[in-house]
């Protein structure tokens, strides 16, 4: 397992705040060994729980090109018919996958495809499993077209706790199934707005692994 790049400035961030705070500790209280033990007990802790939201660990992919496949992981908390009016202003099946603190926060390619739609929208932070945070937060909204010319949108949405949206994705960009395409900091939540002949595959409360996982299959 690696550390996601992502990550690099915020691990320095919290090294160097953490060492301040047990440098100043050790100053004010010299005298009280218990005190600065504790504190840097705290402070271990603190540090190792921001290391492991930046983990990257391998895997190894699910790749079908008839599978729409899970591109965060965490916990599917809708699964519902509706209408995405943003680009696709059609009828459709969502799947939304809520990403606790604890999860990996690296996102993948659900299909292989061209990326035919991409827009950020700088919004509020309402918490992720808010009915409006998928129209109201910070949040990407990207589209993919598959060679039969299908296409899928997805969206990443910031949560109470993520501040920080991370995409490698433009307009026209080829793309392959499972590799990677972002990172949300922390707690946020991924939207999925499939086509209404499609199998879902998964259910309410079902944990899913970025890559891995299957969502849904396609008509063939």
């Amino acid at each position: 397992m690696t550390i996601h790049k992502e990550g690099t400035a915020s691990l320095l961030i919290a090294f160097f705040a953490l060492f301040f705070i047990n440098l100043l500790v050790s100053r004010l209280v010299p005298d009280g060994e218990m005190v600065q033990m504790i504190v840097l007990g705290v402070s271990i802790v603190l540090f190792l729980l921001v290391l492991q939201f930046f983990r990257h660990p391998r895997i190894t992919p699910t790749l079908d090109p008839a599978l729409i496949i899970a591109p965060a992981d965490g916990k599917v908390v809708v699964i519902e018919d509706t209408h995405e009016g943003e680009y696709l202003h059609e009828n459709r099946k969502q799947v939304s996958i809520f990403m606790s603190p604890v999860n990996v926060h690296v996102n993948r390619n659900p299909v292989s495809g061209k990326v035919s739609y991409f827009k950020y929208h700088p919004g509020k932070y309402l918490v992720a499993w808010h009915p409006k945070s998928s129209t109201e937060n910070e949040r990407t909204s990207i589209a993919y077209r598959l060679a039969g010319g299908t296409e899928i949108l997805i969206r990443q949405i910031a949560g109470a706790m993520a501040r920080r949206i991370c995409w490698y994705l433009k307009t026209g960009m080829d793309v392959k199934q499972a590799d990677e395409f972002g990172f949300i900091k922390f707690g946020s939540r991924v939207d999925l707005y499939l086509p209404m002949d499609a199998e879902i595959l998964v259910q309410k409360d079902q944990k899913t692994k970025a890559g891995i996982t299957p969502i849904a299959r396609l008509k063939s």
